[in-house]
């Protein structure tokens, strides 16, 4: 049987990466800005390919992967900042982690591929306590639905 193949949004300091490693997964590639995480990640992960903004990846062009894991900023969501919530330009980055998934789905499918087998098959979602609470609630409530519509959307 083939590992499991982990792409990284919002990589930071390669965190899921490390966590798949130790559970025999395979990090394939990391999206990230920062130039300090991006050198520890290289440090880690030399084999992991880095593809840069989120901003500006196609996920079409994206090497498949079966796990899409990320940490969009939250400084939007936190009980410590301003509270924009999803509308906020940091924390309203969890769009382009769905587009990417949709996206590479999407290929998935033109490429032929069984829809109980299309990837990625899982996304992992991680953010702040202020997440859940974040719009009265309603910020998570579209983080649920938007999650719900990638695969109602494909398959």
């Amino acid at each position: 049987m083939t590992a499991l193949r982990l792409g990284s949004l919002f990589d930071g300091i390669g965190v899921f990466p490390l966590a798949a490693v130790r559970c025999g997964i395979e990090p394939v590639w990391a999206s990230e800005i920062e130039a300090f995480p991006i050198e520890v990640t290289r440090e880690r992960f030399p084999g992991m390919l880095h593809v840069g903004d989120i901003t500006k990846l196609n996920g079409n062009e994206l090497p498949p992967v079966d796990i899409i894991t990320g940490g969009s900023p939250c400084q939007d969501l936190s009980v410590a900042g301003a509270r924009a919530g999803l509308a906020g330009e940091r924390s309203g980055l969890f769009m382009e982690q769905v587009r990417i998934v949709k996206e590479m789905r999407d290929a998935d499918e033109r490429r032929g591929r069984a829809t109980h087998a299309v990837r990625p098959r899982y996304m992992v979602w991680e953010n702040v306590p202020g997440a859940f609470s974040s719009a009265g609630g309603e910020d998570f409530r579209v983080v649920l639905e938007e999650i719900v519509r990638i695969k109602a959307r494909t398959g």
